[in-house]
């Protein structure tokens, strides 16, 4: 399959840009082989295939979820420069 010149300056219009005649040619030549590449993955008998979510077998990567102990309040609060009961406080952001 072909893109004309004509059809590369109708796109160009429609998004807005303005294209070089030496721009047109380039884009005609690279969009008529993607369409090609296109037409040849159309063609691949896939029938018997079943579909991916993706290319490689993963499992769940993420380490299991435990609990552990963390600072208590007053200690996570101990350094603050600020505090307002059992928050820190900080200066308003305008």
């Amino acid at each position: 399959m072909s893109i004309s010149k004509d059809e590369v300056r109708h796109v160009a219009k429609l998004a807005r840009l303005e294209l070089s005649e030496e721009e047109i040619e380039k884009f005609s030549n690279q969009l008529s082989q993607i369409l090609e590449h296109a037409a040849r993955v159309q063609e691949l008998d896939l029938e018997n295939l079943e579909p991916l979510t993706h290319a490689v077998d993963r499992r769940n990567v993420f380490r299991s979820d435990e609990v552990k102990e963390c600072l208590s309040r007053e200690e996570a609060l101990s350094n603050a420069p600020e505090r307002e009961g059992e928050f820190f406080k900080i200066p308003p952001i305008v």
